[in-house]
């Protein structure tokens, strides 16, 4: 039950970090990219594409964190039982914090855009 009131609190954290982030770049009016430094017909991707980029990292890292918190609790509990599960909770541990990369990797291919 802790464990779902913690998702639920980062989840919230993160969705009004973003509103805040929002909200004070439309109100400056300003745009981080400027139209000489993008390709024809990217103009969209300014201040979008750095927030989208913002948000891959961090949905990717926050989804990363809840399935290394239920895989690694998991695997402790199974090499307390049975010890040379230890090499196989590591290769589930890795899988699950593979998702936190490709949220970077998407941010890196979304800045690429630039």
């Amino acid at each position: 039950m802790r464990g779902r009131r913690l998702v639920a609190s980062l989840m919230i954290f993160n969705l009004v970090a973003v509103a805040v982030v929002v909200a004070i770049l439309v109100w400056s009016g300003s745009s981080m990219a400027q139209p000489e430094n993008l390709a024809e017909g990217s103009e969209i991707l300014g201040t979008w594409g750095v927030m989208a980029a913002a948000i891959a990292v961090g949905m990717g890292s926050l989804g990363a964190a809840v399935a290394v918190a239920a895989v690694g609790s998991a695997a402790m509990g199974a090499m307390s039982e049975k010890p040379e599960l230890g090499g196989r909770a590591l290769i589930f541990l890795g899988l699950a914090e593979g998702i936190a990369i490709y949220g970077l990797i998407v941010a890196v291919m979304i800045l690429a855009k630039f």
